[in-house]
């Protein structure tokens, strides 16, 4: 079965090992200084393993979402957006092997139409700007605020939190935006003048006949992507890590294709035209770009990201793809809570 979410990715990939550095003990950053702390719960109410439904309002009625808390830090709440669009937070199980370690909680969340959450199977609810109130509806029901919450978006999720940003960055203590570009039109450039060159000139042949006849359900299609492009782009590694491959099996087709559209070598759908390369600067926040050297999106233009705005950091992965949180699992997790902790600290453009 074809898996859009592993195409492209772009996006809107969504979606589509190594050790940490040290702990840092965990009194550095829990709420009193002990594990005992960081994994206690909620005593005032029955005990759910961290997982809270958030009741949200739509312009179609009320909706249900799934969210799951692992940890708890009163300073450092990282909420998760998962990529796409239309996969699952599955994916970021892998977080749960370096975050608790540093002390730093995170909060799994299925937007709308994906995993756990309801889906509403109505296209007209994939809309960028209604997930943006989406988000804004989960950080008040979590009550994360600016003193505590740090956005975390991959892939298509990256944009969802960029966009988050622009219109409520008062709340963010820290945005992270993981393997996407700011711009669909120089991502779409990148893949044909850049990515493409790079496919022997028979698959690519190949590859565009199959997407001129929108023939997207052939099998071929996949035959010729799976390792000739996902291979080197998407995750490098031998075999797919089982979170990833059990969050792509429950991708949301028509999710992925209202938004990224059904070719996984561009990306067209809703999402064709948007570019917020030149608001970069009206970010305040402290933010952290990160991409990968194999990845599907620009490395140089995620680079451009941190510089753009007021107080950026970067991190290239040098070995990772667009799911560097696998393939280049070291420097990804490392980087990312040496960054966090840095915030956490008061730094607000934090060397790497």
């Amino acid at each position: 079965m074809r898996t859009p979410f592993l195409g492209t990715c772009l996006l809107l990939l969504g979606l589509f090992s190594g050790a940490c550095s040290s702990p840092t003990k965990p009194e550095t950053t829990t709420a009193d200084g002990s594990l005992t702390t960081y994994f206690s719960g909620d005593t005032a109410r029955v005990k759910t393993g961290g997982v809270q439904i958030v009741s949200i309002n739509t312009p179609k009625g009320k909706f249900n979402v799934w969210t799951k808390r692992f940890g708890n830090n009163p300073r450092i709440k990282l909420l998760l957006l998962n990529g796409g669009p239309g996969a699952t937070h599955e994916y970021f199980e892998c977080m749960e092997s370096f975050l608790p370690q540093e002390g730093i909680e995170f909060i799994y969340y299925d937007q709308l139409g994906c995993g756990n959450s309801d889906n509403p199977k109505d296209t007209a609810m994939w809309s960028l700007p209604r997930y943006v109130e989406e988000v804004e509806q989960v950080r008040q029901a979590l009550k994360l605020d600016k003193d505590n919450f740090y956005l975390l978006g991959h892939s298509w999720g990256g944009i969802l939190a960029a966009e988050y940003a622009f219109k409520y960055q008062q709340h963010l203590k820290g945005l992270v935006i993981s393997n996407m570009m700011m711009s669909i039109p120089a991502y779409n450039k990148y893949a044909n003048e850049v990515l493409a060159p790079q496919l022997k000139p028979e698959v690519l042949a190949e590859i565009r006949k199959i997407e001129a006849a929108k023939d997207f359900q052939n099998p071929r299609y996949m035959q010729l992507l799976e390792p000739n492009f996902y291979a080197q782009h998407l995750c490098r590694l031998p075999q797919l890590p089982e979170p990833m491959t059990r969050s792509l099996g429950k991708t949301n087709q028509s999710l992925y294709v209202t938004m990224q559209g059904p070719s996984e070598f561009g990306a067209s759908g809703k999402l064709l035209n948007w570019d917020r390369v030149a608001d970069l600067p009206k970010l305040t926040v402290p933010v952290l770009s990160i991409g990968g050297r194999h990845d599907t999106m620009d490395p140089e233009h995620m680079r451009m990201v941190a510089q753009k705005v007021q107080h950026g950091t970067a991190l290239i992965c040098p070995e990772g793809s667009h799911m560097s949180m696998y393939d280049d699992q070291a420097t990804y997790m490392r980087g990312l809570t040496k960054w966090m902790l840095g915030v956490d600290k008061g730094e607000k453009a934090v060397k790497l």
